[in-house]
């Protein structure tokens, strides 16, 4: 048998087999009993409630991933992708437009899988639990939209990969990572301004107490920013969060509007000094870094495996290609990209800590910090007894109640 389908083979059937253990180590984990530090916070009901919503995603996640990865099996055995890869060709078009042609049709045919999955979420999952607010015509509206700006960002950026690997030849993977991190940069300060309100409206934050007390913090750091926005995430869910966007000057601070109806000043200032925090203590700066170093790694292993005749081999392909080559380096790539997703979140987990020391020492209000953790976990009916596995494997920040007691030990 080919080296390289059996290894392709482990890898998705390991994958399986990890997310059921870890899944169901999680849902295991759970205790019936309310933590102390959130008795004052939550009802015994929505308490219960919130550990029925983990029992749910994770039995829908789990049956999904039961059909997927079988189908993904027998989609590589049966020769899936060169019938595929067949079709793309029959237009005679060159390869970087055949190349266009085969991935797009598996991302769409990819995307068309997602529609019930992602529907039956929102309308049943989320209904049922009282967060979903999105209408049909904001789903499909969304997803056509969604599929637009993956074809007008998508396009030219595969097509320069696929023009580097094929004109570029040893130093191409350089050239790529080069292109796509500048290319990268250049979406980060653009999407604040034309791709984010695609999705949503963001309206300056009317005068007030809260705008008042999030410049004066603001400027009392020392901390540039175009303005503070209110984002309309209540046309969606009833979960709510706060973030940043831009650098330098054009930074902007965006609050959902459910998180400003449910929580006080003093509160949504705490959470805007930790979000400040990441910045302040060069969290943003780091990650890209990382991000950067990691992408190329990527294009360097890829390098190793364009064209590889016994990986296309391994996918039942007649032809070899440049394109192909990229969707089959991506499985093989899979478990390194877990072992550095692993790492990254070990780091964003102490980055979390770091900003929450931040908002503490300099927003003086621990307090008020504390609350609105407690205020979001119940909001967002989250889960407060995460496994230990779980947390280590896929979380980017630390449980809420690790987050609370280092908060409680330094304002002691």
């Amino acid at each position: 048998m080919n080296t390289y389908l059996v290894v392709v083979l482990c890898i998705l059937v390991a994958d399986y087999v990890r997310d059921l253990v870890v899944e169901f180590l999680n849902v295991r984990h759970l205790d019936p009993k309310l933590p102390p530090d959130f008795e004052d916070s939550y009802d015994a009901d929505r308490y219960a409630r919130s550990q029925d919503y983990l029992k749910v995603n994770t039995r829908f996640g789990q049956l999904i991933s039961s059909i997927t990865t079988p189908l993904m099996i027998i989609f590589i055995l049966l020769g899936g992708f060169n019938l595929v890869d067949d079709f793309a060709r029959s237009f005679n078009l060159g390869p970087i437009a055949t190349g266009l042609i085969f991935s797009g049709l598996l991302l769409w045919g990819s995307s068309l899988l997602q529609i019930p999955i992602s529907a039956y979420h929102t309308f049943v999952i989320e209904e049922r639990f009282g967060f979903n607010r999105t209408s049909v015509k904001t789903f499909v509206t969304d997803l056509l939209k969604g599929w637009l700006l993956s074809a007008i960002i998508g396009v030219p950026v595969l097509a320069a990969i696929l023009w580097f690997f094929g004109a570029a030849g040893s130093l191409a993977w350089l050239y790529c990572w080069g292109a796509l991190t500048v290319f990268q940069l250049v979406i980060m300060f653009v999407a604040p301004v034309l791709i984010m309100p695609l999705f949503n409206k963001y309206e300056p934050l009317a005068q007030g107490d809260l705008r008042s007390s999030i410049e004066t913090y603001a400027h009392a750091q020392d901390f540039k920013l175009k303005g503070v926005y209110r984002m309309d995430g209540s046309r969606r869910s009833s979960k709510s969060n706060a973030f940043f966007t831009g650098f330098g000057r054009f930074r902007r601070i965006v609050l959902f509007d459910t998180l400003i109806a449910q929580h006080s000043t003093e509160e949504l200032t705490a959470v805007v000094a930790h979000e400040m925090g990441h910045y302040k203590k060069l969290h943003i700066l780091k990650f890209m870094l990382v991000s950067m170093a990691t992408t190329g790694l990527m294009f360097f292993l890829l390098s190793f495996f364009i064209e590889n005749p016994g990986l296309f081999a391994a996918f039942k392909m007649e032809s070899t290609s440049i394109y192909a080559s990229l969707f089959f380096f991506g499985i093989l790539y899979s478990p390194i990209s877990s072992v550095i997703s692993v790492a990254v979140n070990s780091l964003s987990r102490r980055h979390e800590f770091e900003a929450d020391r931040y908002a503490v020492d300099t927003h003086g209000h621990p307090g008020a910090m504390v609350t609105a953790l407690k205020k979001l976990s119940v909001d967002n009916l989250s889960n407060l007894t995460p496994h230990p596995l779980k947390v280590f494997l896929e979380y980017s920040h630390p449980p809420v109640i690790d987050r609370i007691r280092a908060i409680q030990a330094v304002a002691r």
